[in-house]
C-alpha cells in the first residue's frame, strides 16, 4: 500500500530510535543521579531525535531514489550530523553556567554528554549497534568511575 510507504523501513527507523532513546537514558540516569542540569529525558530525546533525523535522511533517500530525482536531490550525511551537533551545542551551552561566586563553570560535563549521546544515537541510525553499545559503556565509565570516591567531578 503506497499510502504507508514502506511500513517495514518505517518500523525499523521507530526500533532504531528506541534503541537510541534506551541508551541515552542510561547515560541521562547518571546524569540525574547525580542532579546535573539535563537528565534522563533530555539524553534520552537527544539520543532518539539524532537517529531518527538519520533515519529520516534514509527515507528520503528511499523516496528519491528513482532516476527522474538523480539530478535534483544530493543527500549528504554528513550535513545532517553537522545540523545535529549545531543543535546539540546549542542546547549544551543552556547546560553550561558559570558560578560567580565560586569562579567554576558548572555543566560542562553534562553538555558533553549531551554531544556524546548524539553520537550515540547517529550510531544506531546508522544501525552500528554494538559501537553505539559499546561507546554508552565507555561514556558511563567516564562519567561515574572516574568522578572519583566522592563522586566531585568537575561539572
Amino acid at each position: 500500500m503506497e499510502l504507508l510507504g514502506d511500513w517495514r523501513l518505517q518500523l525499523g527507523i521507530i526500533g532504531s530510535v528506541a534503541f537510541a532513546m534506551v541508551l541515552g537514558g542510561i547515560i541521562g540516569f547518571e546524569r540525574e543521579s547525580r542532579n546535573r542540569p539535563a537528565g534522563l529525558r533530555t539524553h534520552m530525546l537527544v539520543a532518539g531525535a539524532a537517529a531518527l533525523l538519520l533515519g529520516i535522511a534514509d527515507l528520503i533517500a528511499e523516496h528519491f531514489s528513482d532516476e527522474s530525482y538523480q539530478s535534483l536531490l544530493r543527500i549528504d550525511p554528513i550535513r545532517i550530523i553537522e545540523a545535529i551537533v549545531t543543535a546539540v551545542a546549542f542546547i549544551g551551552a543552556g547546560t553550561i553556567i558559570q558560578h560567580a561566586r565560586r569562579d567554576a563553570v558548572l555543566g560542562l560535563t553534562t553538555a558533553t554528554s549531551l554531544l556524546f549521546t548524539a553520537t550515540i544515537g547517529v550510531a544506531v541510525g546508522l544501525k552500528q549497534y554494538v559501537l553505539a553499545f559499546g561507546v554508552t559503556l565507555l561514556a558511563l565509565f567516564v562519567l561515574h568511575v572516574l568522578s572519583g570516591p566522592s563522586g566531585k567531578e568537575e561539572d
